[in-house]
């Protein structure tokens, strides 16, 4: 299932990899988004995901009811043309941006809209493709861009299992099985009892292919969950600074929270480990703590050892506790002053 993203080795046993999502968060400014990607490279991310539509690639410019946007949205109440004409960025900045990612080493590739996108980022050498949640029923977009024979990531956002299902068939169907699922709720921001992390899992061992997450939720907390239920890729929106505004500056994290939730990843994915019942150099200079058998009270040469003088306590450096019945009833070898950690040298056979 495993494959590579420029560099980068994307798979279970690799370090996860972090997606930060330059959206519409440039303000219009090529400075801003420029900044951008020094402070995501900063914040510990491995790669930027671009955009790549106009507002007339994705939508007609049209003041009908079916093109305005009215269902419990942030976006309520503009049409769709004049927000993909506020949010997209400029195909013009794109190269300058990707020259910009590969000179920080950061991996740089984006969401195509229709097929002239393909061909532009074609020209631009992307490393991957990523497939955008509302376009996952887009067959014949998803078949020409895994065409190109670059990997492709596949949000779910809106899928129903037929439409993952079609949309994995198109990959394969053009001979690409380099296919990352992204768990996704596409509600903006997504409440926490829609994000049903469980499904992770079940996605992993039902569509063999390598699966992650495309986080909307308010904070950071979630992707590391999202780890912890194997997810190997983590894409989430990120903003230099919320002043800049736009339609996804409530939902994205700044470069210190940024910052946090690559954190919180990297010390999940160090806290998996392996399984293992060995414990470690560590571990084993605790048992210190652990209880063992010392002699509680002074005991004389023939005294018969009891619960009274013999006794499970800390710390560990005694005998084993298991050893206590046997132990009881026995007679002392010697005298034993009380502090003394009991072995079987102690007892007279």
């Amino acid at each position: 299932m495993s494959f590579k993203i420029g560099q980068r080795e994307i798979g279970e046993g690799q370090p996860v990899f972090i997606i930060a999502e330059l959206s519409a968060n440039h303000g219009g400014d090529i400075e801003i988004a420029l900044n951008t990607l020094k402070a995501m490279k900063n914040a510990g991310a491995d790669a930027v995901k671009l955009q790549t539509y106009t507002a007339d690639t994705l939508t007609i410019d049209s003041d009908k009811d079916d093109f305005k946007i009215h269902h419990g949205t942030i976006w309520d109440g503009i049409t769709l043309y004049k927000l993909y004409q506020e949010a997209y960025t400029p195909w013009e900045w794109q190269p300058k941006l990707k020259q910009a990612a590969d000179d920080l080493g950061l991996e740089c590739f984006s969401s195509p809209f229709d097929k002239s996108a393909v061909d532009f980022l074609e020209k631009m050498n992307v490393p991957a493709y990523k497939i955008a949640s509302f376009e996952i029923t887009d067959i014949p977009l998803i078949e020409y861009t895994a065409s190109k024979g670059k990997p492709i990531i596949i949000s779910t956002g809106i899928a129903e299992m037929k439409d993952i299902e079609e949309a994995l068939q198109a990959c394969r169907k053009a001979n690409n099985n380099e296919i990352a699922l992204l768990k996704c709720t596409s509600s903006y921001p997504a409440p926490m009892e829609e994000i049903n992390l469980r499904t992770i899992p079940d996605m992993k061992s039902r569509f063999k292919v390598e699966i992650g997450l495309s986080d909307h939720t308010l904070g950071f907390t979630i992707p590391a969950a999202a780890v912890a239920l194997g997810a190997t890729i983590i894409e989430k929106h990120f903003i230099l600074d919320k002043s800049i505004g736009g339609p996804d500056a409530s939902f994205s994290l700044t470069p210190d929270e940024f910052k946090q939730m690559v954190n919180s990843v990297r010390d999940t994915e160090k806290a998996l480990g392996k399984i293992t019942y060995e414990l470690s150099e560590k571990t084993k200079s605790s048992s210190a703590f652990s209880r063992s058998l010392y002699i509680v009270k002074d005991v004389k040469e023939g005294e018969i050892f009891s619960e009274e003088n013999v006794k499970s306590i800390r710390p560990g450096f005694g005998m084993h506790p298991r050893h206590l019945k046997e132990i009881l009833g026995k007679r002392a070898k010697c005298n034993i002053e009380k502090g003394t950690r009991f072995n079987w040298d102690l007892v007279n056979e």
